[in-house]
């Protein structure tokens, strides 16, 4: 199942197993399942690997956050990105396993920086937590063994989301599959935000991205993404060129 990747850490809490295991030039933790939960270039440990990984950081290119909002923080690849990405950015990042922390601070590199801090705890409960318009980006990724996390799929989420969004607020989920763009969670998007926008990964997880404010579209040969290019090498140009805006 592994592909001959070597396992190099397992251990288990009360959800599961949660493994490490080492491949050639790749790092990747699993919660004994199929699915990568985290994915990194162990020579460059805080540059995502993952299709849909760097697709969540592309609204880098239309805001320069001052705080970031992490939910499932898994193998800590979005955190070391965001961390490396935006130097002057605080970073707090929710995750529901002490077991899941420990390992990323052990094996992936997780920043120890005063500008991250984690929280164990439901994503949920800690959404419902944040107080009004206090950060300025949520990146949304929970998933547990095999599937994403019911609580993202709920339009309760959302307006959770968007209340601790500030007014230039950006909402980037990782979803399994695309929801009906003309059904009740889009719908409840559309209550709160003023641009919908779409990126489907090699992998088929589909990207959505939600802001608060209209703002100019970043063509994919402006000069904004090849400045990214050099702070971040995950091929901006490219992944610009598979975002579509929902009307």
């Amino acid at each position: 199942m592994f592909n001959k990747g070597e396992i190099i850490h397992h251990t288990r809490d009360a959800l599961g197993s949660i493994l490490v295991i080492d491949y050639r030039k790749h790092r990747v933790l699993t919660f004994n399942s199929v699915f990568e939960q985290s994915k990194i270039d162990r020579r460059q440990p805080h540059v995502p690997v993952h299709e849909y990984n760097r697709a969540m950081l592309l609204p880098a290119a239309l805001a320069n956050p001052c705080h970031v909002t992490i939910l499932g923080l898994g193998g800590g690849v979005m955190a070391s990105a965001v961390h490396h990405l935006h130097p002057e950015c605080r970073i707090h990042a929710v995750e529901l396993r002490q077991a899941v922390l420990e390992t990323a601070r052990e094996f992936f590199d997780l920043p120890d920086s005063e500008r991250l801090t984690v929280t164990i705890a439901d994503a949920r409960q800690a959404l419902e937590a944040m107080p009004q318009a206090s950060t300025d980006m949520i990146l949304a990724d929970l998933y547990n063994a095999d599937r994403m996390s019911p609580a993202q799929a709920q339009r309760h989420f959302v307006d959770e989301c968007a209340r601790a969004l500030g007014n230039d607020g950006w909402l980037v989920l990782n979803y399994h599959r695309t929801p009906d763009v003309e059904g009740p969670y889009f719908r409840q998007l559309r209550k709160h935000f003023a641009v919908l926008l779409m990126f489907r990964s090699k992998s088929n997880n589909t990207v959505i991205y939600a802001s608060k404010q209209h703002f100019q579209s970043v063509h994919s040969k402006d000069p904004v993404l090849a400045e990214l290019e050099t702070r971040l090498p995950i091929d901006w140009r490219r992944l610009m060129t598979k975002v579509r805006r929902l009307e």
